[in-house]
């Protein structure tokens, strides 16, 4: 494979220097792909995408009225991150989950951050997500958030920068632990080449972390899924079958005596520990939103009893409000005493006057996103959008302009991606991500 013609534009690659000099940590990969024929690389990326569904690798997209399950676009060029890098990352992800975890805690138990008003109190009390129920609660170990999906992107100039938060029910992990397995298949002989750090481990600690937060030796610890018409649902059974538990729902499932039992051939059988993977408010219609058929009636109370230990702990959705997540820096400083590693993108309140104006008349720059919603839902890319869509969002903020927060479009990073015409540089690709280890050479 030839990569004369690979295009450099004017921001960051993460293959190449802007002179087009190979950057260390990709040239092992790059003196392999020099080997390889397009022909080799193309069934190489054929190979990959049937191998995603044998598996099973599939998710649905519930606004696509095509109404099929599709792949997740597995680039067959890896992104490569140098372990200086990722030791930075892991870092910043780190020190901004124990300050969001300490934040949860707070506006449930003491509200000192409220009190001291470091984020207005009608801004987290005022959330849909912020559940009441879940006042003056005390999860097992202390700990409210166990998993987090955090979004991190590089820009063109190559600064790290947290998009946004996920810390009710984060999904796709299981997408990346078996596209490693692809991808590894592909190049057998480049992760011992480069020390890429294993990822085959995160069942095991996962398994390790929900028997943790269980009071009882030796728990039973099952995957709650809503069922088999989950758009996540291949990553519900995967992670059940590698941790070796059961996948249940809540059909399988009652309570008795403030406990959680679920049904087996042999009975009842109590179980301890459930990695939930419904939201917050379907998980109990008993305490939440009594229309869900999803939940199990009396669950939260065997909760409450110390009976049931849940990760994620009900109520760190507020955590994921996009109005929230402009606050984290100034949550990291008040609880941790620090500087945020990883900053936020730029975020315009559009609660705040001043920032209102500034969106409702910058619109058509903007990112605008609804506050509450998730996975791409509520938001508005102003650079492409026309103008009746210009108008649609500035009559939304007008009229609930709480809901609503703006952000400057980034230019990405370019990652190196296999196209027909060889490969390119290209933006806003998943590729597979390879952190390395720190070895002598």
């Amino acid at each position: 494979m030839n990569l004369k013609n690979y295009p450099l534009g004017d921001g960051f690659d993460e293959m190449f220097t802007p002179e087009g000099v190979s950057r260390s940590h990709y040239t092992d990969f790059l003196h392999l792909i020099s080997k390889t024929s397009p022909k080799k690389l193309s069934q190489l990326q054929y190979t990959a995408n049937k191998n995603q569904l044998a598996m099973g690798m599939t998710f649905n997209v519930y606004h696509d009225n095509q109404g099929v399950e599709k792949i997740l676009p597995l680039d067959i060029i890896p992104r490569i991150i140098p372990h200086t890098e990722w030791t930075h990352i892991e870092a910043g992800l780190k020190q901004r989950i124990t300050a969001l975890n300490m934040f949860i805690h707070d506006i449930y138990n003491e509200q000192k951050i409220l009190k001291d008003k470091i984020i207005p109190e009608e801004l987290v009390l005022g959330s849909k997500d912020y559940l009441h129920a879940c006042k003056g609660l005390q999860p097992p170990k202390g700990i409210w958030c166990h998993i987090t999906g955090t979004d991190v992107v590089r820009d063109k100039n190559g600064q790290y920068y947290i998009l946004e938060d996920n810390l009710r029910c984060p999904s796709g992990v299981s997408y990346m632990l078996e596209s490693r397995e692809i991808i590894k298949r592909a190049y057998p002989d480049l992760f011992n080449q480069l020390g890429v750090m294993p990822v085959s481990d995160y069942p095991t600690k996962l398994l390790k972390m929900l028997q943790f937060i269980a009071n009882k030796d030796k728990p039973v610890v099952g995957v709650l899924t809503p069922g088999i018409y989950n758009s996540a649902y291949f990553e519900h059974s995967y992670l059940a079958l590698q941790m070796g538990v059961e996948l249940v729902s809540g059909i399988d499932l009652r309570t008795k005596d403030n406990k959680v039992y679920m049904q087996t051939t042999k009975g009842l059988r109590q179980i301890d520990v459930l990695y939930r993977r419904i939201d917050d408010t379907f998980l109990d219609p008993l305490t939440f939103n009594p229309q869900s058929l999803l939940g199990v009636p009396g669950l939260f109370g065997a909760y409450q009893a110390g009976n049931l230990a849940l990760a994620n702990a009900p109520g760190t959705g507020v955590a994921d409000d996009k109005a929230v997540y402009a606050y984290v820096p100034r949550f990291i400083q008040y609880y941790l005493g620090e500087e945020a590693i990883l900053p936020n993108v730029p975020t315009y309140l559009c609660r705040e006057e001043k920032d209102r104006q500034y969106v409702l008349d910058h619109i058509e720059e903007l990112v605008v996103k609804e506050t509450n919603a998730a996975g791409g839902y509520g938001m508005l890319i102003g650079p492409k959008a026309d103008a009746h869509e210009h108008d649609t969002f500035r009559k939304l903020i007008r009229e609930n302009p709480t809901h609503y927060i703006a952000q400057p479009t980034l230019s990405l990073s370019s990652v190196p991606t296999y196209t027909e015409e060889g490969i390119q540089g290209a933006m806003w690709t998943y590729a597979p991500t390879f952190y390395m280890e720190r070895r002598s050479r």
